[in-house]
Protein backbone atom coordinates (compact mmCIF):
# COMPACT_ATOMS: atom_id res chain seq x y z
CA UNK A 1 0.00 0.00 0.00
CA UNK A 2 1.28 3.04 -0.95
CA UNK A 3 1.92 5.66 1.94
CA UNK A 4 1.11 8.85 1.18
CA UNK A 5 3.75 12.33 3.32
CA UNK A 6 1.37 14.88 5.64
CA UNK A 7 0.69 17.81 3.44
CA UNK A 8 0.89 20.92 5.39
CA UNK A 9 1.15 24.26 3.73
CA UNK A 10 1.36 26.58 7.03
CA UNK A 11 4.34 28.89 6.10
CA UNK A 12 3.96 29.97 9.55
CA UNK A 13 4.84 26.80 10.65
CA UNK A 14 2.02 26.81 13.03
CA UNK A 15 1.09 22.87 14.23
CA UNK A 16 -1.92 21.24 12.82
CA UNK A 17 -3.81 21.90 9.79
CA UNK A 18 -5.86 24.26 9.47
CA UNK A 19 -9.21 24.33 7.06
CA UNK A 20 -7.32 26.83 4.80
CA UNK A 21 -4.75 24.39 4.62
CA UNK A 22 -6.77 22.21 3.22
CA UNK A 23 -8.31 24.33 0.46
CA UNK A 24 -5.29 24.68 -0.53
CA UNK A 25 -4.78 21.12 -1.73
CA UNK A 26 -4.78 20.08 -5.32
CA UNK A 27 -8.30 17.92 -5.44
CA UNK A 28 -8.04 14.24 -6.90
CA UNK A 29 -9.48 13.35 -10.16
CA UNK A 30 -12.24 11.06 -8.63
CA UNK A 31 -14.16 12.02 -5.12
CA UNK A 32 -13.55 9.05 -2.55
CA UNK A 33 -16.29 7.02 -2.10
CA UNK A 34 -18.17 8.09 1.25
CA UNK A 35 -21.66 6.07 2.77
CA UNK A 36 -23.81 7.34 5.07
CA UNK A 37 -25.85 4.53 7.37
CA UNK A 38 -28.37 6.08 9.67
CA UNK A 39 -30.63 3.93 12.23
CA UNK A 40 -32.63 3.56 14.91
CA UNK A 41 -34.46 0.88 16.58
CA UNK A 42 -37.45 0.71 14.03
CA UNK A 43 -35.37 2.06 10.74
CA UNK A 44 -32.07 1.86 8.53
CA UNK A 45 -31.14 3.86 5.69
CA UNK A 46 -28.32 3.94 3.67
CA UNK A 47 -26.88 6.17 1.28
CA UNK A 48 -24.03 7.07 -0.81
CA UNK A 49 -22.69 10.47 -0.58
CA UNK A 50 -22.47 11.43 -4.40
CA UNK A 51 -23.35 15.75 -3.28
CA UNK A 52 -21.35 16.63 -0.48
CA UNK A 53 -22.08 20.07 -0.11
CA UNK A 54 -25.75 19.18 -0.30
CA UNK A 55 -24.89 16.28 2.48
CA UNK A 56 -23.28 18.29 4.77
CA UNK A 57 -25.96 21.38 4.76
CA UNK A 58 -29.19 18.56 4.79
CA UNK A 59 -30.14 18.16 8.86
CA UNK A 60 -30.37 14.63 9.52
CA UNK A 61 -34.42 13.11 10.05
CA UNK A 62 -35.87 13.28 13.25
CA UNK A 63 -36.14 9.29 13.69
CA UNK A 64 -32.12 8.79 13.47
CA UNK A 65 -30.72 7.46 16.53
CA UNK A 66 -26.60 6.94 15.40
CA UNK A 67 -25.28 8.16 11.81
CA UNK A 68 -21.95 6.29 10.92
CA UNK A 69 -20.35 8.13 8.29
CA UNK A 70 -17.09 6.26 6.61
CA UNK A 71 -15.16 7.75 4.44
CA UNK A 72 -12.89 5.70 2.19
CA UNK A 73 -9.48 7.30 1.23
CA UNK A 74 -7.58 10.16 2.00
CA UNK A 75 -7.28 11.73 -1.29
CA UNK A 76 -9.76 14.00 -1.22
CA UNK A 77 -9.59 17.21 0.93
CA UNK A 78 -12.76 18.82 0.21
CA UNK A 79 -14.24 15.78 1.90
CA UNK A 80 -12.36 16.18 5.08
CA UNK A 81 -12.64 19.91 5.05
CA UNK A 82 -16.28 19.71 4.55
CA UNK A 83 -16.74 17.35 7.24
CA UNK A 84 -13.86 19.74 9.43
CA UNK A 85 -16.31 22.22 9.11
CA UNK A 86 -19.59 20.33 9.83
CA UNK A 87 -17.74 18.83 13.02
CA UNK A 88 -15.43 21.33 14.24
CA UNK A 89 -12.59 19.32 13.65
CA UNK A 90 -9.12 20.62 15.32
CA UNK A 91 -6.26 21.32 13.76
CA UNK A 92 -3.93 19.31 15.41
CA UNK A 93 -7.07 16.56 14.42
CA UNK A 94 -7.04 17.40 11.27
CA UNK A 95 -3.28 16.88 11.05
CA UNK A 96 -3.81 13.57 12.81
CA UNK A 97 -6.13 12.44 10.49
CA UNK A 98 -4.04 13.55 7.08
CA UNK A 99 -1.04 11.90 8.68
CA UNK A 100 -1.05 8.14 7.90
CA UNK A 101 2.12 7.11 9.65
CA UNK A 102 0.64 7.73 13.02
CA UNK A 103 0.78 5.36 16.21
CA UNK A 104 -2.46 4.56 17.61
CA UNK A 105 -3.86 7.13 20.12
CA UNK A 106 -6.56 8.57 21.43
CA UNK A 107 -7.76 11.93 22.35
CA UNK A 108 -10.24 13.39 24.30
CA UNK A 109 -12.13 16.76 23.39
CA UNK A 110 -14.77 18.21 26.10
CA UNK A 111 -17.39 20.39 25.21
CA UNK A 112 -16.36 24.28 24.27
CA UNK A 113 -19.41 26.58 23.34
CA UNK A 114 -22.10 24.94 20.79
CA UNK A 115 -19.38 22.15 20.20
CA UNK A 116 -20.53 18.70 22.05
CA UNK A 117 -17.25 16.35 23.28
CA UNK A 118 -16.31 14.25 21.31
CA UNK A 119 -13.71 11.38 20.94
CA UNK A 120 -10.82 11.22 18.53
CA UNK A 121 -9.11 7.38 17.66
CA UNK A 122 -6.62 6.02 15.39
CA UNK A 123 -5.74 2.64 15.20
CA UNK A 124 -4.29 0.38 12.78
CA UNK A 125 -6.45 -2.12 10.69
CA UNK A 126 -4.25 -5.10 9.35
CA UNK A 127 -5.07 -7.23 6.62
CA UNK A 128 -3.09 -9.79 4.41
CA UNK A 129 -3.55 -8.67 1.15
CA UNK A 130 -1.96 -10.62 -2.14
CA UNK A 131 0.07 -12.34 0.36
CA UNK A 132 1.42 -9.56 1.81
CA UNK A 133 1.22 -7.79 5.62
CA UNK A 134 -0.95 -4.33 5.22
CA UNK A 135 -1.26 -2.18 8.24
CA UNK A 136 -3.73 0.80 7.27
CA UNK A 137 -4.55 3.45 9.31
CA UNK A 138 -8.31 4.37 10.88
CA UNK A 139 -9.53 7.47 12.33
CA UNK A 140 -12.82 7.26 14.60
CA UNK A 141 -14.46 10.44 15.41
CA UNK A 142 -16.87 9.86 17.87
CA UNK A 143 -19.64 12.04 19.78
CA UNK A 144 -23.31 11.73 21.13
CA UNK A 145 -25.23 10.11 17.87
CA UNK A 146 -22.42 10.48 15.35
CA UNK A 147 -19.24 8.11 14.41
CA UNK A 148 -17.11 9.48 11.53
CA UNK A 149 -14.52 6.45 10.15
CA UNK A 150 -11.68 7.61 7.64
CA UNK A 151 -9.57 5.12 6.47
CA UNK A 152 -6.30 5.65 4.42
CA UNK A 153 -7.35 3.35 1.53
CA UNK A 154 -10.62 1.68 0.01
CA UNK A 155 -11.61 -1.40 1.45
CA UNK A 156 -12.45 -2.66 4.88
CA UNK A 157 -13.79 -5.66 7.09
CA UNK A 158 -16.79 -4.32 8.33
CA UNK A 159 -19.09 -5.80 5.98
CA UNK A 160 -20.84 -8.45 8.96
CA UNK A 161 -21.20 -4.77 10.89
CA UNK A 162 -23.42 -3.38 8.26
CA UNK A 163 -25.71 -6.83 7.86
CA UNK A 164 -25.66 -6.59 11.43
CA UNK A 165 -27.09 -3.31 11.60
CA UNK A 166 -29.58 -3.73 8.52
CA UNK A 167 -31.62 -6.41 10.75
CA UNK A 168 -34.19 -6.14 12.96
CA UNK A 169 -34.17 -6.05 16.97
CA UNK A 170 -30.39 -5.78 16.46
CA UNK A 171 -28.75 -5.08 19.98
CA UNK A 172 -26.49 -3.06 17.28
CA UNK A 173 -29.56 -0.71 16.87
CA UNK A 174 -30.89 -0.40 20.06
CA UNK A 175 -27.72 1.26 21.92
CA UNK A 176 -25.93 4.36 21.15
CA UNK A 177 -22.79 5.43 18.77
CA UNK A 178 -20.54 4.43 20.94
CA UNK A 179 -21.62 1.07 20.96
CA UNK A 180 -21.21 1.19 17.31
CA UNK A 181 -17.70 2.52 17.63
CA UNK A 182 -16.62 -0.07 20.34
CA UNK A 183 -18.20 -2.83 17.48
CA UNK A 184 -15.82 -1.11 14.85
CA UNK A 185 -12.91 -1.72 16.91
CA UNK A 186 -13.63 -4.89 18.01
CA UNK A 187 -13.87 -6.21 14.41
CA UNK A 188 -9.93 -4.51 13.79
CA UNK A 189 -9.09 -6.34 16.99
CA UNK A 190 -10.23 -9.68 16.06
CA UNK A 191 -9.41 -9.32 12.39
CA UNK A 192 -5.53 -9.69 13.79
CA UNK A 193 -6.28 -13.50 14.72
CA UNK A 194 -6.81 -14.44 10.99
CA UNK A 195 -3.31 -12.59 10.00
CA UNK A 196 -1.63 -14.40 12.94
CA UNK A 197 -2.97 -17.65 12.38
CA UNK A 198 -1.39 -17.19 9.02
CA UNK A 199 1.86 -16.03 10.65
CA UNK A 200 1.95 -19.60 12.51
CA UNK A 201 1.18 -21.71 9.87
CA UNK A 202 4.03 -20.07 7.96
CA UNK A 203 6.21 -20.64 10.89
CA UNK A 204 5.39 -24.12 11.02
CA UNK A 205 6.56 -25.00 7.51
CA UNK A 206 9.74 -22.51 7.86
CA UNK A 207 10.33 -24.93 10.87
CA UNK A 208 10.19 -28.65 8.60
CA UNK A 209 12.38 -26.37 5.84
CA UNK A 210 15.09 -25.40 8.36
CA UNK A 211 15.45 -29.08 9.66
CA UNK A 212 15.02 -30.81 6.60
CA UNK A 213 17.00 -28.49 4.19
CA UNK A 214 18.31 -25.33 5.60
CA UNK A 215 18.57 -23.53 2.58
CA UNK A 216 19.42 -19.38 1.72
CA UNK A 217 15.95 -18.98 0.39
CA UNK A 218 14.72 -20.15 3.74
CA UNK A 219 16.04 -17.75 6.39
CA UNK A 220 15.21 -15.10 3.81
CA UNK A 221 11.75 -16.11 4.06
CA UNK A 222 12.15 -16.18 8.14
CA UNK A 223 13.77 -12.64 7.99
CA UNK A 224 10.93 -11.61 5.83
CA UNK A 225 8.00 -13.17 9.09
CA UNK A 226 9.79 -11.52 11.75
CA UNK A 227 9.65 -8.46 10.11
CA UNK A 228 6.15 -8.88 9.51
CA UNK A 229 5.67 -9.33 12.89
CA UNK A 230 7.14 -6.69 13.86
CA UNK A 231 4.91 -4.27 12.27
CA UNK A 232 1.95 -6.28 13.18
CA UNK A 233 3.59 -5.16 17.10
CA UNK A 234 4.08 -1.40 16.10
CA UNK A 235 0.08 -1.64 15.32
CA UNK A 236 -0.76 -3.47 18.00
CA UNK A 237 0.67 -2.76 20.76
CA UNK A 238 -0.36 0.71 21.24
CA UNK A 239 -3.95 -0.21 20.80
CA UNK A 240 -3.84 -1.92 24.10
CA UNK A 241 -3.20 1.88 25.67
CA UNK A 242 -6.34 2.84 23.23
CA UNK A 243 -8.67 0.62 24.61
CA UNK A 244 -7.47 1.49 28.38
CA UNK A 245 -7.90 4.53 27.98
CA UNK A 246 -11.83 4.18 26.57
CA UNK A 247 -12.77 1.59 29.32
CA UNK A 248 -10.79 3.16 32.52
CA UNK A 249 -12.00 7.12 32.06
CA UNK A 250 -15.84 7.75 31.78
CA UNK A 251 -16.69 9.90 29.04
CA UNK A 252 -20.10 11.25 27.79
CA UNK A 253 -19.60 9.72 24.41
CA UNK A 254 -19.17 6.54 26.04
CA UNK A 255 -21.95 4.89 27.96
CA UNK A 256 -20.86 2.47 31.05
CA UNK A 257 -22.64 -0.41 29.02
CA UNK A 258 -20.05 0.10 26.51
CA UNK A 259 -17.06 0.95 28.48
CA UNK A 260 -17.59 -3.06 30.02
CA UNK A 261 -17.61 -4.35 26.34
CA UNK A 262 -14.65 -2.46 25.56
CA UNK A 263 -12.66 -5.22 28.31
CA UNK A 264 -13.21 -7.48 26.36
CA UNK A 265 -11.56 -5.92 23.38
CA UNK A 266 -8.68 -5.42 25.66
CA UNK A 267 -8.61 -8.75 26.61
CA UNK A 268 -8.26 -10.00 22.91
CA UNK A 269 -5.20 -7.44 22.33
CA UNK A 270 -3.67 -8.67 25.27
CA UNK A 271 -3.93 -12.45 23.73
CA UNK A 272 -3.00 -10.89 20.12
CA UNK A 273 0.29 -9.59 22.06
CA UNK A 274 1.29 -12.59 23.62
CA UNK A 275 0.52 -14.82 20.11
CA UNK A 276 2.45 -12.02 18.28
CA UNK A 277 5.59 -12.24 20.67
CA UNK A 278 5.55 -16.04 20.90
CA UNK A 279 5.93 -16.19 17.27
CA UNK A 280 8.58 -13.98 17.46
CA UNK A 281 10.51 -15.48 19.74
CA UNK A 282 9.99 -18.75 17.69
CA UNK A 283 10.89 -16.78 14.15
CA UNK A 284 14.20 -16.03 16.57
CA UNK A 285 14.69 -19.68 17.28
CA UNK A 286 14.35 -20.62 13.60
CA UNK A 287 16.99 -17.95 12.85
CA UNK A 288 19.33 -19.49 15.57
CA UNK A 289 18.25 -23.55 14.29
CA UNK A 290 19.04 -22.44 10.97
CA UNK A 291 22.17 -21.67 11.68
CA UNK A 292 22.75 -24.59 13.74
CA UNK A 293 21.65 -26.95 10.99
CA UNK A 294 24.18 -25.18 8.40
CA UNK A 295 27.30 -25.03 10.61
CA UNK A 296 26.44 -29.25 11.93
CA UNK A 297 26.18 -29.27 7.85
CA UNK A 298 29.77 -27.97 7.41
CA UNK A 299 30.90 -30.30 10.42
CA UNK A 300 29.79 -33.24 8.20
CA UNK A 301 31.56 -32.02 5.39
CA UNK A 302 34.39 -31.02 7.01
CA UNK A 303 34.20 -34.88 8.92
CA UNK A 304 34.12 -36.21 5.82
CA UNK A 305 36.88 -34.82 3.85
CA UNK A 306 38.97 -35.23 6.79
CA UNK A 307 38.42 -38.98 7.25
CA UNK A 308 39.15 -39.01 2.95
CA UNK A 309 42.54 -36.92 3.82
CA UNK A 310 43.70 -39.15 6.78
CA UNK A 311 43.08 -42.33 4.86
CA UNK A 312 44.60 -41.29 1.88
CA UNK A 313 47.96 -40.26 3.70
CA UNK A 314 49.44 -44.09 4.12
CA UNK A 315 48.71 -44.86 0.48
CA UNK A 316 50.19 -41.71 -0.37
CA UNK A 317 53.22 -42.27 1.18
CA UNK A 318 53.09 -45.68 0.44
CA UNK A 319 52.33 -44.87 -3.46
CA UNK A 320 55.31 -42.58 -3.12
CA UNK A 321 58.07 -44.91 -2.40
CA UNK A 322 57.28 -47.10 -4.49
CA UNK A 323 56.65 -44.78 -7.06
CA UNK A 324 60.07 -43.81 -7.22
CA UNK A 325 62.79 -44.02 -10.19
CA UNK A 326 65.30 -45.72 -8.69
CA UNK A 327 65.72 -49.20 -8.24
CA UNK A 328 63.96 -51.38 -5.64
CA UNK A 329 63.90 -55.02 -4.76
CA UNK A 330 60.27 -55.60 -4.89
CA UNK A 331 59.69 -54.44 -8.72
CA UNK A 332 61.42 -57.30 -9.83
CA UNK A 333 58.55 -59.93 -7.85
CA UNK A 334 56.05 -60.86 -10.50
CA UNK A 335 53.63 -60.46 -7.92
CA UNK A 336 54.44 -57.02 -6.03
CA UNK A 337 51.66 -54.97 -7.91
CA UNK A 338 48.85 -57.30 -6.41
CA UNK A 339 50.78 -56.89 -2.52
CA UNK A 340 50.84 -53.54 -3.34
CA UNK A 341 47.13 -53.20 -3.73
CA UNK A 342 46.56 -56.11 -0.75
CA UNK A 343 48.63 -53.33 1.39
CA UNK A 344 47.08 -50.41 0.68
CA UNK A 345 43.49 -51.86 0.64
CA UNK A 346 43.86 -53.37 4.35
CA UNK A 347 45.40 -49.86 5.59
CA UNK A 348 42.20 -48.18 4.62
CA UNK A 349 40.21 -51.03 5.50
CA UNK A 350 42.19 -50.70 9.09
CA UNK A 351 41.60 -47.47 9.15
CA UNK A 352 37.79 -47.31 8.27
CA UNK A 353 37.28 -50.38 10.72
CA UNK A 354 39.38 -48.31 13.52
CA UNK A 355 37.14 -44.84 13.12
CA UNK A 356 34.03 -47.16 13.10
CA UNK A 357 34.89 -48.33 16.39
CA UNK A 358 36.23 -44.76 17.79
CA UNK A 359 32.47 -43.63 16.77
CA UNK A 360 34.19 -40.80 14.30
CA UNK A 361 31.61 -42.30 11.50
Amino acid sequence: MRRRKPQKIDPAGRPGIAIADLEAMPEPAQRVPITCIDYSPEKVETQRVTDLEQFIQSRRPPWVKVRWINVDGLSDAATIRALAIKYGFHPLLIEDVMTTDQRPKLERYEAQGDRPAHLFLIVRMVQIVEGALQSEQISFFVETGTVITIQEAPGDIWDPIRQRIEKPQSRLRELDAGYLAYVLLDAIVDQCFPVLEGFGERLVELEDRVLDRPEPEVIREVHRVKRDLLLLRRAVWPMREVVNGLQREPHECLSDTTRTYLRDVYDHLVQAIDVIETYREVGTGLTETYMTSISNRLSEVMKVLTIIGTIFIPLTFLAGVYGMNMPIPENHWTGSYRIFWAVCLAVAGGMLYWFRKRRWI
